[in-house]
């Protein structure tokens, strides 16, 4: 036994020197006190300032408050609008979901919590009015991946009493945005660690950060750099200029990728771009493609009510940030995600250099779509023509499938947004159009 345990402790001390290596060593971690943060030239990565110009005349337009691009956790661009000033404070919404699944991490690093305990062990028997055999199924890993089974089709999804907690699933066979069971792990917490909330966050995260901000009823509130350094701090893998703050790099990972079969763009509480379908909050719907198509593959993203973001992209080593109002996509849901489709056009037309054309996209076909918005058809342009075109609306519902043409009539549609996936020479596009 002696043999095995020292296997196990050596298997660990190797893996976490693996997890610490990998690491970008040439991350920048501004001080903790004061409002010194180093920056980079947009110019020196290859930025042109009339597409900057571009991207905020966007921003601005879509109601934004303030935007922040980190590369390396240095700022890159910073831009606050209308009266909105570096120390404005604003909601997160639901992309304070994201906090509370690193919150949890930490929980467990303690042992404090198993995330495979039963939610019941921190709330008590009778937290849900589901029948008590299927109460117990509920562990915390069921709130942080959305599928403790409780009905999220109730007149307040956000209510907690046991009376709005009813069954309709066994935990783990079904997925649905339900904001009253993440916030019962607020409660998990307090139980777990004997401190309230805010205090939990403000010592474990916070003062090692040096960020700031409050808990007010389940939403966290702060100025958009404690949100970048947020961000910074994810980038990183939970670990602060050398101060670790997250041990568990397999929970680090199995958060911030699929987490079950049912979403597989849902990790622990964040949303992953690049997978093979998506689910949205309020359907019961598979949508066949991922999630923001126009956005790095291996982006994952905390995403709020009207349109509160942070997006995490490793392989650019950037952090984008944007808080604001509802940009007026009218997309239905509590986590809009048009507005970031948009976004990521102009977010990739930011480097004007030839060399950086279409970064991230060279195996993609390259089409153009014109016009858009389009009143009558879309005419598809490309090098050669399209073997299958599917015509899907906002929702994910396919529409038409065409063969062998460049053409998709748009005149008999409602008007909206819509997604057109191209096949040419045996790959595939998906591209977002307008009517």
């Amino acid at each position: 036994m002696s043999l095995l345990r020292a296997a196990v402790v050596f298997f660990c001390l190797i893996f976490n020197i693996v997890a610490l290596s990998a690491q970008t060593p040439s991350l920048y971690f501004p001080p903790k006190t004061g409002t010194s943060w180093q920056t980079i030239s947009p110019a020196s990565l290859g930025f042109c300032q009339e597409r900057i110009d571009s991207l905020f005349n966007f921003l601005e337009e879509k109601n934004t408050k303030s935007f922040i691009l980190l590369k390396d956790g240095k700022i890159v661009l910073e831009k606050y609008f209308g009266t909105f000033v570096q120390d404005s404070i604003w909601y997160w919404a639901s992309a304070g979901k994201s906090l509370s699944a690193f919150l949890v991490g930490q929980a467990q690093d303690e042992g404090l919590l198993d995330i495979q305990d039963k939610t019941s062990q921190y709330l008590g028997t009778g937290w849900t009015s589901a029948p008590p055999v299927k109460e117990d199924l509920i562990t915390i890993w069921n709130q942080l991946t959305m599928t403790t089974g409780l009905d999220d089709a109730v007149t307040d999804d956000n209510c907690t009493l046991p009376s709005c907690l009813t069954y309709i699933a066994d935990a783990g066979t079904r997925w649905a945005y339900h904001n009253a069971p993440y916030h019962l792990i607020h409660g998990v917490i307090e139980d777990a660690s004997g401190v309230t909330l805010n205090q939990f966050t403000k010592t474990r995260v916070f003062d090692r950060t040096g960020m700031k901000g409050l808990w007010v009823d389940h939403i966290m509130y702060s100025k958009a750099r404690d949100m970048a350094r947020y961000g910074l701090l994810i980038l990183a893998k939970g670990i602060w200029a050398g101060d670790t703050l997250l041990k568990d790099q397999t929970y680090y990972y199995n958060m911030t990728h699929p987490s079950q079969n049912l979403n597989k763009s849902y990790g622990y509480l964040w949303w992953l771009n690049g997978q093979e379908s998506f689910m949205v909050p309020g359907l019961q719907l598979v949508f066949p493609f991922k999630l923001i198509p126009n956005a790095p593959d291996d982006m994952f993203s905390a995403l709020g009510k009207n349109d509160q973001k942070i997006h995490i992209v490793p392989s650019k080593g950037w952090v984008v940030v944007r808080q604001g109002n509802d940009a007026g996509y009218a997309d239905g849901n509590s986590v809009p995600i048009l507005f970031d489709n948009d976004l990521w056009s102009y977010l990739n037309q930011l480097v004007c250099t030839p060399l950086a054309t279409n970064e991230g996209l060279k195996n993609e076909p390259v089409v153009d779509i014109y016009p858009n918005p389009a009143q009558n058809e879309w005419q598809i342009n490309s090098a050669v023509l399209p073997e299958k075109i599917e015509l899907y609306n906002a929702w994910g519902v396919r529409l038409l499938v065409l063969e062998n043409t460049a053409t998709v009539q748009a005149i008999n549609l409602p008007v909206g947004q819509y997604w057109l996936k191209i096949w040419l020479d045996g790959k595939s596009v998906l591209k977002m159009v307008q009517k």
